[in-house]
Parts: structure tokens; C-alpha cells; sequence
């Protein structure tokens, strides 16, 4: 982002030089003019800056300034400023959509804090139409598998080359990183697309009607079946089945399953009739399943059956870099759901964001997502965005980005050096810089 700018219009030549000098010394840009058109000239949609206007001038008015510059930009902050000032003024001012208010005479040390804080509120509503543009940039997968990290462009090239393929596919990933989302991306991205979709939670269909559920049943199969009944599997011919938390799944289900995935094809309860199926399986698992195996909970020769190839989802501690273009993401979901406008979204929050663990993954920053537009929690732009300057926001995300690397590797200092491409000595002097001991990261 450039330089930010103070755009200043006074008609008072002494005075705007000496608000100039003072702002500058406080370490502000300034363009300063008595000609309001000229000021405007210099404003649009994506300018980074304020304007402070004073309201008495020779053939123009204050707030004719500020009606034309919210009409370019209604997230613009125009400060107005005036000797004339009193409460009504001043109530006008707001209600007209002026940022601030400022009677003359006044400090300039004042007008600088007022300006500094507007900057702060520019700059997060510029950050957040960034991120929000290049979230509608994005297509297709990027907008389903969102993020920049190198771990999730794999993942997003991985699944492209995988949808046009029918091989079977075993998806591992952490509890709420985002494995139905995959799943359903191999889908629709592939030829089976115009087909059905068929999810199945293994760990949530009951023992007793598993099979029925699977397989389908003939009338009379058992005691309560009083017609036939198509199972998912056949239902699911032409498309794709996605047997999540297969590791859930009853050993004893486990070998049929193996027979149709082998044969692709199914016999319903109660009958012999063997039915043909055309169907890819994609399976979902948080475990390891070969260890499973070798302890007796999972059927090895399944899961070799399944890992025809596996996909592995990086979990989000693995990917700090991309919760702030994700979190957005999710809360422009949690808009459309609850009908709220999205509040502003401070750097100091999105850098707190990214200082956690995120054991639930994306599922766990979509329930803080939609806690956030509910109104539930975080802060909002005006009570935390001028808190921190950019060198603070910048240090505290190198701080939160170590901190995530030394915990992701288990306090090793090599470990973490290498995946950040620093020098040891880079490293060690970073960590000394923000205060990180072994008691902090656990330093091995």
C-alpha cells in the first residue's frame, strides 16, 4: 500500500501552512490547497488518505466537500474543521457522514491523533476491500480450497489433476480441516459431476440399519421391511460415494464393503440378484489407517484397497498466512447466512487469529467467523485498528508465525530455520528480539 496522504483544504493561507508543517512533523504526507475541486481530483476508491476540510470558505461550503467526496468513496474519513463550531454544527457533521469534528482553535498534536486514527480506519477498510476483491476474483476451486500457502496450491493442483480421473481416493486430514470440502471438489470438478453425490458419516449411521442403509433391501429382508428400498451405494451409480470417518466403520462391514469396491457391484438384503455399480469411492479419515490395522482395528486389506491415492489436507496451524484471506472468506459466508453487515476487521485481530493453535481447524475459525459477524466477538476497526502501527502489527505476525513453526516442530531450532529459510543466527536473534525462551515454545 503507498505512502498514506492528509489531504488538507483550508482557504486560509497562514493557517493550512501551519497545519502542513505540524502534520508533517508528526510524520505525515500532506497535500494542502485552497481550491476544494483540486483536493477532490486527487480522491477515489482506492485512495489512502484523509480529508480534513474546513467548513467557512469563500464560494464553497464544508459540507457540500464532504457530500461530493462520500458520494466517491462513502468509506472515505473527512474531518471538517471550523471556528464557527458549536453543538448543532457538530451534530450535522456526523449525521452528514463526517469521520470528525474539530473547532478551531485547536492543537495540531490533537489534529495529528485525530488524522492518525482516520489512517488507521482507511487502512483496514482498503485491506478489507482487498481481500474481499480477490476473493470474487476467485473461481471454481479457489473459491472452494481457499488459500495462498504453497501447501494449498498443491492441494488445489492435486485435485484438479485427481477430478478427471475415477480412481478411488483416501483423503487424510485433521478434525475440521476440510475433508467433505475436498471430496466435493473431486467431484464436481471431474465427469461425475451431473451425478449424485452420496456422503455417508460411518460414524454416524446406527449398527442395526448400516447395511440396510448401504445396500438396500428387498420386502421381507427382515422383520419391518415392507417394500424394497434402494441402499446409498446404488443410489449413488454414476457419481461418487464419500465414506466419511471410515476408520468408524464395523470390522464386519468393513469385508463387504471390500467385496464391492473390488467387484463394483451390490447384492440387496434378500436377495441374489447381484446388481451392477458405477460409482467412484472417495473415503475420509483423521487417522492413521495402517497403524489401525496392525492393532486389529481397521481391515488392512481395505485400507490398501482405498489408498489407491491419498490427499492429504495441511492442517491451518501449518498455513497462518492464509487465515486472514480465509477468515474473510468465511465471514462473507456467515453474511449470507444471518443477514448482518460485516464489521471491520482490525490487523490486531487478524494477527491475534493467527497467534492460536486451531485444533478444530477451519471448522473451529468458521464458528469464531460466525461469532464475529453475530456480533459476538472480536473488536472492530475503531477500537483496535489504531492501537498497534504497521511495525507492531508486522513484528507480532513474525512473532506469532515462529512461535506456530517452533510448536509445529516440536521446539526444533533446525527444523524451524529451514522451513522459515532463515540463518540459525536469524532465527536466534528474532527469537531474543521477542522475548521467545524454552519455556515459550518449548525449545528442544
Amino acid at each position: 500500500m503507498d505512502q498514506a496522504c492528509v489531504l488538507l483544504i483550508d482557504d486560509e493561507t497562514d493557517l493550512r501552512e501551519t497545519l502542513s508543517q505540524g502534520l508533517e512533523l508528526h510524520g505525515h504526507s500532506v497535500l494542502s490547497t485552497g481550491e476544494p475541486h483540486e483536493a477532490l481530483e486527487r480522491i477515489g476508491r482506492d485512495f489512502y488518505g484523509v480529508l480534513v476540510c474546513d467548513i467557512r470558505m469563500p464560494g464553497s461550503d464544508g459540507f457540500d466537500v464532504l457530500r461530493r467526496a462520500l458520494e466517491i468513496d462513502p468509506a472515505l474519513p473527512v474531518v471538517l474543521i471550523t471556528g464557527h463550531g458549536d453543538v448543532p454544527l457538530a451534530v450535522e457533521a456526523m449525521r452528514a457522514g463526517a469521520y470528525d469534528f474539530m473547532e478551531k482553535p485547536f492543537s495540531v498534536s490533537s489534529l495529528a491523533s485525530v488524522v492518525e486514527r482516520a489512517l488507521d480506519r482507511r487502512r483496514l477498510v482498503l485491506e478489507n476491500r482487498r481481500l474481499r476483491e480477490e476473493l470474487a476474483d476467485r473461481t471454481g476451486l479457489e473459491s472452494r480450497l481457499v488459500g495462498r500457502a504453497p501447501s494449498m496450491e498443491k492441494l488445489r493442483s492435486t485435485v484438479l489433476a485427481l477430478a478427471a480421473t475415477n480412481a478411488d481416493v483416501l483423503i487424510l486430514g485433521e478434525t475440521g480441516s476440510g475433508k467433505e470440502v475436498v471430496a466435493r471438489a473431486l467431484h464436481d470438478e471431474g465427469p461425475r459431476k451431473d451425478k449424485p453425490f452420496v456422503a455417508l458419516n460411518c460414524g454416524a449411521l446406527p449398527a442395526e440399519i448400516i447395511e440396510s442403509e448401504l445396500f438396500g433391501h428387498e420386502k421381507g429382508a427382515f422383520t419391518g421391511a415392507s417394500g424394497q428400498r434402494i441402499g446409498k451405494l446404488e443410489h449413488a451409480h454414476g457419481g461418487t460415494v464419500f465414506l466419511d470417518e471410515i476408520e468408524s466403520m464395523p470390522l464386519e462391514l468393513q469385508v463387504k464393503l471390500l467385496r464391492v469396491i473390488e467387484n463394483r457391484c451390490i447384492e440387496r438384503l434378500g436377495s441374489n440378484i447381484s446388481i451392477p455399480l458405477d460409482v467412484r469411492f472417495i473415503a475420509a479419515t483423521k487417522d492413521d489407517l495402517e497403524a489401525a490395522g496392525r492393532e486389529g482395528r481397521f481391515r488392512l486389506d481395505l485400507f490398501y484397497r482405498l489408498n489407491v491415492v491419498s490427499v492429504s489436507i495441511p492442517p491451518l496451524r501449518e498455513r497462518l498466512e492464509d487465515i486472514p484471506l480465509l477468515f474473510q472468506h468465511l465471514v462473507i459466508e456467515a453474511r449470507a447466512r444471518y443477514r448482518r453487515e460485516i464489521p471491520d476487521i482490525s490487523n490486531d485481530y487478524l494477527t491475534n487469529l493467527m497467534a492460536r493453535d486451531w485444533h478444530g481447524n477451519v471448522r473451529e475459525l468458521r464458528n469464531v467467523a460466525d461469532r464475529f459477524v453475530l456480533g459476538l466477538e472480536g473488536v472492530s476497526a475503531g477500537e483496535a485498528g489504531a492501537s498497534s502501527s504497521l511495525f507492531e502489527q508486522v513484528a507480532a505476525y513474525e512473532k506469532a508465525l515462529i512461535v506456530a513453526e517452533l510448536k509445529r516442530n516440536d521446539g526444533s531450532i533446525k527444523a524451524t530455520y529451514e522451513t522459515l529459510g532463515v540463518s540459525r543466527k536469524a532465527l536466534y536473534e528474532k527469537m531474543r528480539k521477542y522475548g521467545l525462551g524454552r519455556d515459550d515454545a518449548e525449545i528442544a
